[in-house]
């Protein structure tokens, strides 16, 4: 460095010609300050280039979840239009149901109240709104079908567990209601109240039905029930009364056998003794009666009229 400004000397090999070249301070931070302007303008035409990049990849990507999700969307709608059918189906065999179960169908209000109602808040607090108007209407709609599926469901699902337990109480009553002829035969004497007794020889009342059949033949539980007396009754011979709930009671007199024990559970149908000719009887018959709460009733309104032969 020679005075105010810097020499710089060059050799070209061993042999070569030698230069020197002089240039002042000046010139030198001149050259300095051009030199790191160009280096920075080609740095951020370098990062600018790099960002645009990035950003068109981000772009990309981003139009590539939006599709993906707008066709996942569209999916979902569809399935949410097959369990509306679905329900649709399901209300109508509801209302069947209902209807078979005794009870009364629901009123189309009260489902539409099931279906309806807020809860969602509005269109606008979405916070995709403001984004996406758009796809926001979309996904408004969805949750709100989604929320009215819900309620729909819950309400079928109650009205169907009513009608269920209907039903099975409808079965049991049914189950425990006397509806068979006891004993295959012919009615000699049916219900009266003041009938010629064969024995006696004077009007009585009779309230149950006789029925002739051979003696060991069997006697059918008329429903199902619990045996309350399996012994000898004063008038009635050999007799069995069953129990059935509901308030329902019936007897079988006159039998020779008795097979059902006090406290067993028989079934409609089954064999609890055998008829006879026991007690105040002229020949070998079943004396069957039906009580409601204690009160006799006719018993040919429990049987079916083509099993009544007289």
């Amino acid at each position: 460095m020679t005075g105010g400004g810097w020499t710089f000397v060059v050799l070209r090999g061993n042999d070569g010609p030698v230069r020197q070249y002089s240039l002042s301070s000046r010139a030198l931070r001149a050259g300095a300050w051009i030199a790191g302007g160009i280096l920075m303008t080609i740095l951020a035409f370098t990062f600018g280039i790099g960002l645009d990049g990035t950003g068109r990849v981000r772009a990309a990507v981003l139009e590539i979840k939006n599709r993906t999700l707008e066709t996942e969307l569209a999916s979902f709608q569809e399935r949410v239009e097959a369990l509306e059918t679905s329900l649709d189906r399901l209300a109508a065999n509801d209302q069947q149901f209902r209807s078979i179960a005794g009870l009364e169908p629901i009123e189309p209000e009260v489902l539409q109240a099931g279906v309806g109602g807020p809860g969602l808040g509005s269109l606008e607090q979405s916070a995709l709104w403001p984004v996406d108007s758009a796809t926001s209407k979309v996904l408004f709609a969805a949750s709100y079908d989604l929320d009215a599926l819900e309620r729909r469901t819950h309400l079928l699902a109650a009205s169907l567990e009513e009608a269920t337990d209907s039903v099975l109480a409808h079965r049991d009553l049914l189950e425990s209601t006397p509806s068979i002829l006891p004993t295959p035969g012919w009615v000699s004497s049916s219900y009266s109240r003041a009938r010629m007794h064969p024995v006696h020889n004077r009007p009585l009342p009779h309230h149950g039905v006789d029925i002739a059949a051979p003696k060991g033949s069997p006697i059918y539980a008329a429903a199902k029930g619990r045996v309350t007396r399996s012994s000898w009754v004063v008038g009635y011979g050999l007799t069995v009364e069953i129990d059935h709930g509901y308030g329902y009671t019936t007897l079988y007199g006159h039998a020779s056998k008795l097979l059902a024990q006090v406290g067993h559970e028989v079934r409609r149908g089954e064999v609890i003794a055998q008829v006879g000719s026991t007690g105040i009887a002229t020949a070998s018959h079943v004396h069957y009666e039906v009580r409601m709460n204690g009160v006799a009733e006719d018993p040919a309104r429990y049987i079916l009229p083509e099993t009544l032969r007289y």
